[in-house]
Formats: structure tokens, C-alpha cells, sequence
């Protein structure tokens, strides 16, 4: 059957030609189905302004999607990105938060607390001390 719709029926893998006969009819086919459609959607369009003319139906505008404002929450699927000052906000929060914590801790558990946070500071403080000296 394809080797009808083909030129060269030699079997090979090399590439083929399509007969210019076939390949016409197919693109005239193609016009009448696509005219075909268009015909259909016509009479389609027809009855719906009878039943929009009958029960006094606005018909719809399709609107233009360049008129959306992209930066409105509204009709979002995701959250609102936050900004800067609201994430150093957070993060402030967050220090205060676990501050509390440390306060409701007893005091010699606090006070180690504070020495396993200080250990970093001193370490880099006196690293970058012995890097400037050399």
C-alpha cells in the first residue's frame, strides 16, 4: 500500500519521493476538509445567535491576554514572592525566636549554649588575626 503513494519501489533506506499526483490530491482533500469545518462552524456561529437572539444572550468578548496583570495575587496558583526586607524580617524573627528558647533553658545549659555559638567567632576571629600577621 505505501509503496503506491511512493516513487521508487526499490526497498532501500535511502530517502523517497512522494508521487506529486498523490501528493495534490492530499492538499486538495485537506482544502475540502478544512472548507468543510469552516462551513460547520459558520452554521454552528448561526444557531448560537438564534439562541442568543432568543433569550437575549450578551455574547461573550474574548479578552485579550496581554491586558492580564501579571503582578495581582488574584488567580494565582502559587504564592506571593517575598521580598528582601521580608525574608530579613523572617530571619529576625526566626534569631528572636530561638533566643526565647535559650531563655527558658536552664542556666548552665544557656551558658553552654552561648559557648558552642561563641566557638565560631573566636575561631574565625583568630584565623583572620594569624592571616593578616604573615
Amino acid at each position: 500500500m505505501l509503496s503506491s503513494l511512493r516513487k521508487d519501489d526499490d526497498g532501500g533506506s535511502g530517502a523517497r519521493e512522494i508521487d506529486p499526483e498523490v501528493e495534490a490530491a492530499r492538499r486538495e482533500a485537506e482544502e475540502r476538509r478544512e472548507a468543510k469545518h469552516q462551513r460547520m462552524e459558520e452554521e454552528r456561529e448561526v444557531m448560537r445567535q438564534g439562541i442568543r437572539d432568543k433569550y437575549g444572550i450578551k455574547k461573550k468578548e474574548e479578552e485579550i491576554v496581554s491586558d492580564f496583570d501579571f503582578s495581582s495575587p488574584e488567580g494565582r496558583l502559587g504564592r506571593k514572592r517575598k521580598t528582601a526586607a521580608e525574608m530579613a524580617a523572617e530571619a529576625a524573627a526566626a534569631e528572636e525566636a530561638e533566643n526565647s528558647i535559650t531563655n527558658m533553658l536552664p542556666e548552665n545549659v544557656r551558658e553552654m549554649a552561648n559557648k558552642v555559638t561563641e566557638v565560631p567567632g573566636k575561631l574565625i576571629s583568630e584565623a583572620t588575626e594569624k592571616c593578616s600577621t604573615m
